[in-house]
């Protein structure tokens, strides 16, 4: 996929003062877009006196500096307040291309936690729900040669019935929660499109070589169709148009002898697609897809079917200085590179909706993900109608990926504690048959760790235990019955819910804590079974997690905790700043006992 040059002149103009500059969304890119990452005008509103004064006006002056699109909390943005703040305000003035003329104005936000509403030279254009999921707004009518774009984002820092991940609800990170993130968080870009443009394009591709475009149409009108472009490695394949049919069109096309996407083979084909009136073209947009099929059947992980051991780490997706946003894409590189140096071949991105150009590498790669969305804690009707919405976004976002294998909508029974509580176990069964409406190619996890109902496509177990023997003694017992689960905690099976013969996924186990040294180690720093003093000490218990789990063939993939520390959290193989406190050969030798 490559860079488009107008956006990248946008960007050289702007300097190199401009935080990630490239293109947000590699899968749904235009040429004719500007990114407004950088300086805006901000201001804490603690008084939640902003809409009452009517702050979206212009007039009044914020008195404050963000770098855009890193959060207040954190150091990139300026401003590393990490006190509660629950309504903020951002405003930023932007001149349009003369080229842009005629054109209709699409203002995209890649995410803003956790509500927002944005005001277009004083006037409301619109309001998004959901601070995980990108939204957009038509300002075309609001705009002139030039928009005061003024954003109020609202984050209630202590309501645990919004989905918010790792984000702690109390002042202080501790445990297994972390800092908040408030506001903007990833970022924000402006587009010119035609009097009709494409929504969105989902892409299904089989492995004998057919490929499905179905596109959805903004503001249609008549003699619309829809063309694709297919090409790989720069050599055209083949295309062809399809009419649309009031909002949608679907064109087929075929690839012979496809190249296929798989791990460590991110084998990627590039489609352009056009939105035309006659020869007219209203709408232009580069995006690009892999030939690539997974299956769960007979206790394995198939990818193109090919039996597949995963071996994954559980990413949190934090840094230091950004928190949960990605402080470059080199840094999104890095992570990724690292992780398969290591002999692992995929993450699983625990609690967060990752950033897109994650995924964007990952597909590069041939990197496997597993997509986990950012859980609420506590269950009530508004829980269940905010997070299914969320989550049906998040899917829409995401669906074209070939690197993402499989789906978690909820982890650990967070947001439906209760599963005595029939409501709350029909949330979690409708989330499962909700997500497999939406895409039945990719397994689901219904509950991923433990209170599994009998839908899920894979039995995720958490298991801390500290040596391999302690594995072993366990879970000896999956050879002599498939029902008789041990306990880890929490009970493995929902109340008045049995085993449905799943392939079992020991989707989080580990985390052996080290401090290395040199590093610096917050005082209430932790590890899931005790601190090891020495690298060897780390390693040999690490080795002996793994020995314990080839030992049991019902076990058909791992994912280890995890990749980095994250603030008190030293569970990492990596420190906080990404330094590596083993040897990357030794690890990849211990992840190789696995097949």
């Amino acid at each position: 996929m490559k860079s488009l040059p107008v956006a990248l002149a946008l960007v050289f103009a702007l300097g190199a003062q401009v935080p990630r500059p490239e293109v947000p969304q590699p899968q749904f890119a235009r040429p004719d877009w500007q990114t407004l990452n950088g300086e805006w005008e901000f201001a804490f509103d603690d008084a939640n006196a902003g809409l009452r004064e009517g702050w979206y006006d212009g007039k009044r002056p914020f008195g404050k500096k963000i770098l855009v699109p890193f959060a207040f909390e954190t150091k990139k943005s300026g401003i590393g307040d990490t006190s509660f703040h629950p309504w903020v305000w951002y405003r930023r003035s932007v001149n349009i291309p003369s080229a842009w003329k005629g054109k209709r104005l699409l203002l995209h936000f890649g995410a803003v936690d956790y509500r927002a509403m944005v005001w277009v030279n004083g006037k409301l254009a619109g309001s998004h729900e959901g601070g995980h999921v990108p939204f957009e707004v038509d300002v075309t009518e609001l705009a002139g040669a030039a928009l005061m774009v003024t954003v109020r984002a609202e984050d209630p820092p202590e309501d645990r019935y919004i989905p918010r991940g790792k984000q702690y609800w109390l002042p202080q990170s501790r445990g297994i929660f972390y800092t908040r993130t408030t506001g903007i968080w990833q970022s924000v870009w402006l587009e010119a499109v035609g009097e009709s443009y494409l929504r969105s394009v989902k892409i299904h591709a089989s492995n004998d070589g057919r490929v499905t475009f179905a596109g959805k149409v903004a503001r249609p009108q008549a003699g619309l169709s829809l063309y694709a472009a297919i090409k790989f490695r720069d050599r055209a394949i083949t295309s062809g148009d399809a009419g649309v049919v009031g909002e949608r069109a679907t064109l087929g096309l075929f690839v012979n002898d496809p190249v296929k996407w798989g791990v460590g083979q991110g084998n990627l084909y590039d489609v352009t697609f056009e939105l035309r009136r006659g020869a007219e073209v209203l709408d232009r947009v580069t995006s690009y897809y892999g030939y690539r099929s997974v299956l769960v059947e007979n206790g394995k992980f198939y990818v193109n079917t090919r039996p597949t051991y995963l071996k994954m780490v559980l990413d949190q997706g934090y840094w230091p200085e950004s928190t949960i946003t990605p402080p470059s894409d080199e840094a999104i590189q890095y992570d990724i590179k690292l992780t398969m140096d290591m002999g692992f071949n995929g993450a699983r991105k625990h609690q967060k909706l990752e950033d897109p150009r994650y995924l964007y590498w990952a597909d590069k790669m041939g990197f496997l993900v597993s997509s986990e969305m950012a859980n609420a804690y506590l269950y009530d009707e508004d829980y269940a109608a905010r997070f299914t919405r969320e989550w049906i976004e998040a899917m829409e976002r995401d669906i074209n990926h070939p690197s993402i294998v499989m789906w978690i909508p909820i982890n650990e029974s967070w947001g439906v504690s209760d599963m005595s509580d029939p409501r709350q176990a029909s949330h979690l069964k409708a989330l499962y048959h909700l997500t497999k409406s939406l895409d039945p190619t990719r397994p689901v996890i219904d509950n991923d760790g433990w209170e599994h109902t009998d839908t899920t496509d894979l039995f995720g177990i958490h298991d801390y235990a500290a040596r391999g023997e302690k594995l072993v003694e366990k879970y000896k017992v999956l050879s002599q019955s498939k029902f008789n689960f041990p306990d880890n905690g929490r009970a493995v099976l929902a109340p008045g819910f049995q085993y449905n013969g799943s392939p079992v996924f020991l989707s989080e186990f580990g985390g052996i804590a080290y401090p290395l040294p040199g590093s610096p180690v917050p005082a209430d720093a932790w590890g899931y079974a005790g601190v090891e003093k020495s690298p060897e000490a780390a390693l040999e218990r690490l080795r002996s997690l793994y020995m314990g789990i080839r030992q049991i063939p019902q076990i058909m993939g791992i994912c280890y905790t995890q990749l980095t520390d994250v603030e008190q959290e030293i569970n990492g193989l990596l420190t906080y700043d990404r330094k590596p406190k083993f040897d990357l050969k030794v690890l990849r030798e211990i992840n190789s006992l696995l097949q």
